[in-house]
């Protein structure tokens, strides 16, 4: 397990470095940071006096290593539109984005796992064909436009729930959230079920064709044979062996969850790290852009090694061995 262990955390170190690399490439070829600082009024002296501050004028190799340096540091310098240490814009907006994919991550597995084995159980049947006729809608819609009918239905001709917002907020600490106040989740709720249905119609359809093909197999014919109760089958000799797949799948979804909710964030201008991204991106904030990458990309590393540390706990059989392979 140990050397499983440090060989993933090897590939997640390789991996960050690469990403970093992309990250640090935006300050070579997006923009003249300096210029964005100084503007076109400066003179030579001055800019040549700040590009030597930031460090600019030290060859590539160099420049790649004090932003590696300063990365691990959590420094990620200054955002040029807003004048603030990037780590603290970051530290402000990641609540909110937490918030905003747990809770998606959450309804798609808490009705899509159900939903995907009533649909393989109930093969046939009107409802489980209902089932799986809007799950293609849910995998076939693109999340904005959801976002957009959500908000014409829910807050615009039945005005229960806010369009747009974060709303109240309870300060924990260096930490805000949402979900200790009514109005927090009433703004949570659109943007939530947006993100969310595409998750949940991805999850349903996955559980659905694996069950499909657990069913058929030798050990539920055996268990069917010995008089097993139908419920005892699915739930422990069925179910389990789907859900390897599944892990794969919503461990990468949840990263995806977290890195593109851009889309989700900016329809309802919610207050998370994909909206500070495209905000980011339209004033050519190279700093923030620089750090968003590098902060997905250690989001990836950290939910792939969760995923292959539970392959294990939930099929035994793949153990240590088969994870690595």
């Amino acid at each position: 397990m140990l050397a499983f262990l440090i060989r993933r955390l090897l590939q997640g170190a390789a991996v960050l470095l690469v990403v970093a690399f992309g990250a640090f490439l935006l300050f070579q070829f997006v923009g003249d940071p300096v210029l964005q600082v100084l503007g076109t009024e400066a003179t030579p002296q001055q800019r040549q006096a700040l590009r030597a501050e930031l460090g600019l004028d030290q060859p590539v190799p160099v420049q790649f290593a004090r932003f590696v340096g300063q990365a691990l540091q959590g420094d990620f310098g200054i955002s040029l539109r807003q004048g603030r240490p990037v780590a603290t814009l970051l530290a402000e907006r990641l609540p909110a984005t937490l918030e905003l994919a747990g809770l998606a991550a959450v309804l798609a597995l808490l009705l899509g796992i159900p939903l995907g084995a009533y649909a393989a159980v109930r093969r046939g049947r009107p409802l489980a064909e209902a089932v799986m006729a809007l799950s293609l809608l849910g995998v076939s819609v693109p999340t904005f436009l959801i976002g957009i009918v959500l908000i014409l239905l829910f807050a615009v001709l039945l005005p229960w729930l806010p369009s747009f917002g974060r709303g109240e907020v309870v300060a924990l600490g260096g930490w805000t959230t949402g979900l200790l106040s009514a109005d927090g989740w009433r703004h949570l709720l659109l943007p939530a079920v947006t993100l969310a249905v595409f998750q949940l119609a991805l999850v349903l359809r996955l559980v659905r064709a694996e069950m499909l093909e657990v069913l058929q197999r030798d050990h539920i014919r055996f268990a069917r044979a010995r008089g097993l109760p139908e419920g005892r089958i699915l739930l422990r000799h069925a179910l389990p062996n789907t859900l390897v797949p599944v892990i794969t799948v919503v461990g990468l979804q949840l990263g995806s969850l977290i890195a593109f909710s851009i889309v989700t964030e900016t329809v309802f201008q919610w207050p998370g790290l994909g909206l500070l991204f495209i905000q980011a991106v339209q004033f050519s904030d190279i700093p923030v852009m620089a750090a968003y990458l590098c902060l997905i990309g250690a989001v990836f590393v950290a939910i792939n090694l969760v995923v292959d540390l539970l392959y294990a706990a939930v099929d035994p059989r793949l153990g240590w061995r088969g994870t690595t392979a």
